[in-house]
């Protein structure tokens, strides 16, 4: 699989504000950035997963961590389909 390496500048304020090394935030950053694209519908469960670094299985049960319903988009699809 190709990648494309994205470099984000984190005040070190953040950093300490978080108690965090940037390793352990850059990783914390790629799951956020998957749950909310996957929650606004812009990827799928199965992309947001290869971006947060995580099986399917495991991105789908870190949903709950967030208080994101794992089948909301079917659940859209599905609504929008009846109207």
């Amino acid at each position: 699989m190709a990648t494309r390496q994205i470099v984000l500048d984190i005040p070190e304020k953040v950093l300490l504000a978080e108690k965090s090394d940037p390793l352990a935030f850059g990783r914390e950053l790629r799951v956020l950035a998957a749950v909310k694209l996957y929650e606004l519908g812009r990827l799928s469960s199965g992309r947001a997963a290869e971006l947060a670094d995580m099986s399917r299985v495991e991105f789908l049960k870190a949903l709950d961590t967030y208080r994101v319903f794992p089948l909301q988009a079917e659940l859209d699809d599905l609504e929008g389909g009846h109207a």
